[in-house]
């Protein structure tokens, strides 16, 4: 009588799309809707070429400690497909926030928590937001980083975890492989924010686009506006933002930008703050290295020409200005860019 061979069966994988990064949204008991869709519809808005007839970037999939029924903060709940096992399949992991950090006294995990994560490959890129920080350094996985969360959360987060560089006022926060955001809506600024490191500047463009959200936000920003919200009859910094823009190419001063408002220097540069959350000539600086990084991806000028595009005056200052922003060279960024 012949035996029959065992078959070995796979466990069929919770991506189905090779090819495309996988994303894996951690979410808990308790958690915010709104911070779920953000992941989703950011990250699968994103498309190659950064056409909406482009190929999908990203595969995003939802799982948790258990996979089923999962409550929120509103009147509903949200069913969650898949158990933890997604985490040791994907790329990068985003763990969203809950009600439960909120009442945390302890940086310690909890079993089932610690158990899912540890199925977390090592290498894998982790990011939180709002309140999820308070998974990633219970994990240790922030010691020595600098991190942020909610602003109404940051001394108890300072107290539980001394050994992370707790940044309380800043959107988001970038320490390469391990990524943290401020409340839900710095979500959206973090998403777009790991989106354009990944892909560049005119997809995560396109996403913000069709997405009808800002495009960039810098991630030193601050969290809130700490002065009361000026009158709708106020005057606004807006118009000089607007004018700005249209003239990054050339030499652009404070006294300008105050005169296009018909404010004093003193008044427009507070108002500026209040409104945008830092200095104008920064925001100057920013809106340059953001028009070089499209000009990179999309044409084929020269970096000394860019620089004078943009502003920036010389090719010098504009390397000086990448690397300090970025983290690289204008001619690396391009290399990478332009090839995808």
């Amino acid at each position: 009588m012949s035996v029959a061979t065992p078959v070995c069966v796979r466990p069929t994988s919770v991506f189905a799309r090779p090819g495309r990064h996988p994303v894996a949204v951690l979410a808990r008991q308790m958690l915010l809707p709104i911070e779920l869709g953000i992941v989703h519809q950011l990250f699968g808005q994103a498309r190659e070429g950064a056409t909406a007839e482009g190929e999908p970037l990203y595969e995003v999939v939802t799982c948790g400690l258990r996979a089923g029924v999962t409550r929120t903060d509103g009147d509903f709940t949200v069913n969650v497909p898949h158990g933890p096992e997604a985490l040791a399949e994907a790329d990068t992991v985003i763990v969203l926030s809950s009600h439960e950090d909120y009442v945390q006294d302890t940086p310690d995990l909890t079993a089932p928590l610690a158990d899912a994560l540890a199925r977390i490959r090592p290498g894998t890129r982790m990011a939180s937001i709002c309140t999820g920080a308070f998974v990633l350094a219970s994990a240790g996985l922030l010691d020595g980083h600098t991190a942020t969360t909610h602003w109404r959360y940051t001394d108890l987060f300072a107290r539980l975890f001394p050994r992370v560089e707790l940044d309380p006022d800043v959107l988001y926060t970038d320490g390469g492989d391990v990524l943290t955001s401020a409340g839900c809506a710095s979500g959206i600024d973090l998403c777009l924010h790991m989106i354009r490191r990944d892909h560049g500047t005119a997809v995560a463009g396109d996403v913000a686009r069709r997405t009808v959200v800002p495009p960039h936000r810098e991630g030193g920003q601050v969290q809130y506006v700490r002065r009361p919200v000026p009158a709708l009859a106020a005057p606004a910094t807006s118009a000089a933002r607007e004018w700005a823009l249209r003239h990054l190419h050339e030499p652009v001063t404070l006294g300008q930008l105050a005169a296009r408002e018909a404010m004093s220097v003193r008044n427009f540069n507070r108002r500026f703050r209040d409104e945008v959350g830092t200095t104008p000539m920064t925001w100057l600086t920013q809106q340059r290295v953001e028009r070089a990084r499209e000009l990179l991806e999309e044409s084929d000028l020269p970096v000394d020409q860019i620089a004078t595009r943009t502003g920036l005056g010389t090719a010098a200052n504009l390397r000086r200005h990448f690397q300090e922003t970025l983290g690289t060279s204008p001619s690396a960024y391009r290399t990478t860019f332009r090839a995808t």
